[in-house]
């Protein structure tokens, strides 16, 4: 199997234990995540080979970060260590019924967000490659971050990879270009590197925020949405930027903060043809249900990386069969705390069969 590269900022994450809020703790919890380091972390836990890319300073805290990358078998060779700019950081508190989780972003002059894009030696770090997976939170964090995004696409398209993108709009960082507003410049900043990419990988509200795309009327907070809208959107993608091959959403039915129903669609441009995952006996589309959410941080992430894997593994690449692999990898990854799915292929198979009552496997 050829190598994924994903490039990308990584962070330390500091959690307050349990569901307790930030005001209330004195001690975090300390783990190291991204999400391109999270969707590299996946391919490597199925089997696969990763390549990941960053840019972080030069001490120990940013040496701890690699260790938690490296441990699952992700290639850092290269990885820049520089001599300005920082470790980013992000404080998480998890919600719990009624009240959300909430995430407050410490990036600003982050080594990553302040490295000039001509830094990275993209004919290096490609060789080799088969895929290249970037996300729209590194290009929010900087203009040089957003450079080095559009300059990565270009350079992996130009070579011969497939390149995919998660949309992943956060409104919290997109603020480098004042006095636009967070959506115009993630609109503005994005539509120059969607043109070299072929997946798509978005939730109806990333399509909204960074495409100006809806999906009807459905509303994703009223913990219930119309999946016959979400071929449609698909299509707008499509029309927007026609290099495109698949458009993954994500379909999330968020009933409380620890209660949500989890699904995907992925819309194959060659066969114009919609599938959904995950299906009933009958062939319906019948979400997980996710009753008691141990850390959804990364669910997404999880998506991603399985879809990947998925596509690039012969037996798994027919579109039924890979978007039902990445739903599963996901819902499994709801149940692991931290950013990263440590969830194995055949655990991610076993539910893709019906083995989902969670018994004891002895």
């Amino acid at each position: 199997m050829k190598t994924v590269v994903t490039f990308g900022e990584i962070m330390g994450r500091l959690a307050a234990p349990g569901n307790l809020r930030l005001r209330q703790t004195r001690d975090l919890e300390v783990t190291y995540a991204g999400a391109e380091a999270s969707v590299a972390a996946s391919i490597c836990n199925f089997g696969g080979t990763a390549r990941y890319v960053t840019a972080l300073p030069k001490h120990a805290l940013a040496d701890a970060t690699m260790d938690a990358v490296r441990a699952v078998g992700i290639d850092t060779q290269y990885v820049l260590r520089t001599d300005e700019g920082r470790l980013g950081l992000y404080f998480l508190e998890t919600g719990a019924n009624q009240r959300p989780s909430n995430v407050i972003y410490d990036r600003d002059d982050s080594a990553i967000s302040i490295t000039p894009a001509d830094r990275y030696d993209w004919a290096s770090i490609l060789k080799g490659a088969q895929w290249l997976h970037l996300s729209g939170i590194t290009p929010a964090l900087s203009k040089n971050a957003a450079e080095a995004t559009r300059i990565a696409a270009q350079k992996a398209k130009y070579a011969g990879a497939t390149v995919s993108i998660d949309l992943n709009f956060r409104g919290k960082l997109w603020k480098w270009a004042p006095p636009k507003s967070s959506r115009e410049l993630a609109q503005e900043t994005m539509k120059e590197i969607l043109p070299f990419v072929d997946v798509v990988i978005a939730n109806e509200e990333d399509c909204h925020d960074v495409l100006g795309i809806q999906a009807g009327d459905t509303d994703v907070h009223s913990g219930s949405l119309d999946t016959s809208r979400y071929p449609e959107v698909a299509r707008q993608v499509i029309k927007q930027f026609p290099n495109i091959s698949k458009v993954a959403i994500t379909l999330r039915e968020s009933l409380s903060a620890t209660h949500n129903n989890w699904g995907a669609m992925l819309y194959d441009v060659a066969a114009d043809q919609p599938v959904f995952a995950p299906l009933d006996p009958n062939g319906n589309y019948q979400p997980y249900q996710i009753k008691n959410i141990v850390d959804r941080v990364g669910g997404g992430d999880a998506f991603a990386g399985g879809l990947i894997f998925s596509l690039i593994t012969e037996e798994l690449s027919e579109p039924q069969t890979a978007v039902s692999f990445a739903v599963a990898a996901s819902c499994l990854k709801h149940s692991i705390k931290g950013d990263f799915n440590y969830s194995t292929r055949g655990e991610v198979e076993s539910l893709m069969g019906g083995s989902a009552s969670g018994r004891v496997i002895r």
